[in-house]
This record gives C-alpha cells, structure tokens and sequence, in this order.
C-alpha cells in the first residue's frame, strides 16, 4: 500500500506524520500502579520542512486531580527514517541541503518499506544530566517501537544503562510507554507510561508556550 503524503510534508515523513504537533496528559511513574506519582506531560512533534522531526518533551510532577506541583524533567531530540546518508542530505553542522529532498516521492519512501509494512527508523534524545540515547525501532501504521542501541553519559549522569519505549494511537489518543535498564543486575523495569491528547491548536494546552505554570 502507497504512503498517502500530507499537504507540504517532506515525503520521507509521512510514516511519521500522525505524530506531528502537540500533545498533552497525564500518567505515572513506574509500574502504573495506584499510589505511584502522577505527572502532567506536553509532547511537541514538530515538523521543519527537512527530513526529520524534532521531539520535546516537558513533564511535571502533579497531584491526581492535575494540579501541578514542579518540574519533574525535560527531554528533546530528533526522529527519522533509519537509512544511510545520502548526497543532499543535510550536515553535518550548518552543511545545507539540497532544495529537492532526497526522497521526492511516496514511491521513493516506499522502497524503504519493510515486508512486514513497517518502516526502520531511529531516534535521539537528550535528557538533563548529560545523559543521550541514541535509539533504533520501526513504525508501522500509528504505532512504533524503539530499543536503545547506545548511550552517552556524562559525569553528572545517574546509572542508566537504556531502555524501550512504545507509542501508538488508541481512539485518537497517544499511549506510551517507557522501560528502563538502570543496571544490568535489575534488568529492564517499568520506567513511566501515560496517555496523552492532541491538542488542536499546537499554541495553546496548559504547558504550552507562555502559560501559567503553576495551578493557584
């Protein structure tokens, strides 16, 4: 089946296209389980006319009832289609693109289709504490999966050692979830997880640009 391309998208996007914009929520830390933290998150998936997306997201520590208490933690980074570098490619650095994208076309796209209709794809993310995951998964349809291939840590940086992490769209709403490995004896544990709505204007949500952050 071709890949339907949105109006003015870069055409090797559109297996990513259903997470573009903004998106907010509540979920719990750990497990899920009654009695866990509750934080409030904004998920921004926004779209600079090249061949990736970049992702941000804020989160806060709240009550039940979803009033915000403080800043729990922020991360961003960049997702894409996993594939090698191609000549017009944009970087390293501020090394411009070519102006006719590398993949013109939905039929182009579709040659990096995987036989079970998924598509490779990878991800970085940078949190606080000098600690980045470079990640790698697939996307097919409005759900995705990603492993962590490798980390960077820095000095200040808490044991952590990777992770997995699963999105996908249940009736219009984001649910994720993210497990973690802060050490090989632990293993692999429940690490956050939430469900988030779209919001339909990007500009506006209670965490959203120049919003009050805090609930009197």
């Amino acid at each position: 089946m071709a890949t339907e391309l949105p109006f003015d998208l870069t055409p090797e996007l559109a297996p990513l296209s259903w997470l573009i914009g903004a998106w907010e929520g509540q979920g719990r830390l750990g497990s899920g389980e009654e009695g866990s933290e509750v934080f409030y998150q904004r998920v921004d998936f926004t779209d600079h006319r090249l061949p990736f997306i970049e992702y941000r997201a804020e989160s806060w520590l709240c009550e039940p009832d979803g009033t915000l208490l403080r800043p729990l933690t922020v991360e961003n980074g960049f997702w894409a289609l996993d594939r090698d570098r191609r000549d017009g490619d944009p970087g390293p650095g501020m090394q411009p693109a070519d102006v006719v994208p590398v993949l013109r076309s939905a039929d182009d796209v579709e040659t990096l289709r995987r036989e079970d209709g998924s598509f490779p794809i990878t991800a970085q993310i940078s949190h606080p504490g000098s600690l980045t995951e470079l990640y790698y998964g697939v996307i097919k349809g409005p759900q995705l999966q990603l492993k962590t291939d490798s980390v960077l840590r820095g000095s200040a940086a808490g044991p952590y050692e990777g992770g997995t992490r699963i999105m996908g769209l249940v009736n219009g709403q984001m649910f994720w979830r993210w497990d973690a490995t802060h050490t090989s004896e632990a293993g692999e544990e429940p690490h956050a997880s939430a469900i988030l709505d779209r919001m339909p204007d990007p500009t506006q949500g209670r965490l959203a640009p120049g919003k009050p952050r805090m609930e009197s």
